[in-house]
């Protein structure tokens, strides 16, 4: 079984960064014929001699176990919980195996603003697949798209879009979270880390000694914490003094040299030029617009 629409984007939705081309799912029992019949010229292909896209697809195999290869990956297996990206341009072709059932979602689209992920090395046609294991709220997000774009209301690709970047923070985030969920001690150690680091932001503790009150060497801990969070744990720390900061500027009458020694900047003028660094106005100027 298999159902699909095949949607049509102008030049002033292409201005939005991102639009969408298909949405649907396959649904196939073992030894079903696949691809199934069904699909729009340039979609379709012979699974011995693979093809290229014009645009990115992002398909959810919900069931069943297949295979893909790519230009970068060979014979990759793919199973129920997985995401795997096509990229434009990437030869590619994948297919369940002969004795397994099959039921995936897709969605294809294309712009600057996914171009860009890759630009910037969020997503790489050299790790196509991600494991998210089974996420119902994916699977809701499939289902918005296939009734937007069932309905093709006005303004439809705009909905589209949004679905679709909903779609790719949620895999990368799980996936992320599932490979660091894995080791749970350490998983602890850095949420502990965040709230001491918030509950002493007024205070002079350094990272390094909530490093050893949390028996972990400074380096150790550093590159830890970055890749739970993505960030050092120091910026970390200096983004939350300066979201207080904004908050004391707002709510109180505080001077700001107060301010910047309450929160441990090493002098005002440093505060004012890290606050006008992030907020993109000195601290008084936020305050007068604040009034």
């Amino acid at each position: 079984m298999q159902k699909s629409k095949y949607l049509v984007a102008n030049e002033r939705d292409a201005l939005w960064g991102l639009t969408v081309s298909t949405v649907g799912y396959d649904e196939l029992q073992p030894g079903d014929s696949y691809p199934t019949r069904g699909h729009a010229g340039g979609y379709y292909f012979d699974v011995t001699r693979g093809r290229t896209l014009n645009e990115y697809q992002m398909l959810y195999l919900v069931e069943g176990e297949g295979r893909l290869s790519t230009d970068h990956v060979k014979d990759q297996p793919i199973k129920s919980g997985d995401i795997f990206l096509l990229f434009p341009g990437e030869w590619h072709t994948y297919h369940p195996l002969p004795d397994s059932k099959w039921k995936s979602y897709w969605i294809g689209y294309r712009g600057k603003n996914m171009d860009d992920r890759v630009k910037y090395g969020f997503l790489s046609p050299e790790k196509p697949v991600y494991h998210v294991g089974y996420c119902h709220e994916i699977l809701q997000l499939y289902d918005s798209a296939m009734k937007a774009a069932m309905e093709e209301a006005a303004y439809s690709q705009q909905r589209l879009a949004g679905i679709v970047n909903d779609l790719v923070g949620v895999m990368y985030s799980k996936e992320r979270n599932i490979i660091l969920g894995r080791d749970g001690n350490k998983v602890d150690i850095i949420s502990n880390a965040q709230v001491i680091i918030r509950e002493k932001l007024e205070s002079r503790t350094t990272i390094q000694e909530i490093a050893e009150q949390l028996g972990m060497g400074y380096s150790n801990f550093r590159k830890l914490f970055k890749e739970y969070t993505g960030v050092s744990p120091a910026l970390y720390q200096q983004e939350l003094r300066l979201e207080k900061a904004k908050e004391l500027l707002s709510t109180t009458n505080i001077s700001i040299k107060e301010i910047a020694y309450q929160l441990n900047f090493d002098s005002p003028d440093y505060f004012s030029s890290k606050f006008k660094m992030k907020v993109g106005c000195k601290p008084s100027e936020y305050r007068d617009q604040m009034g």
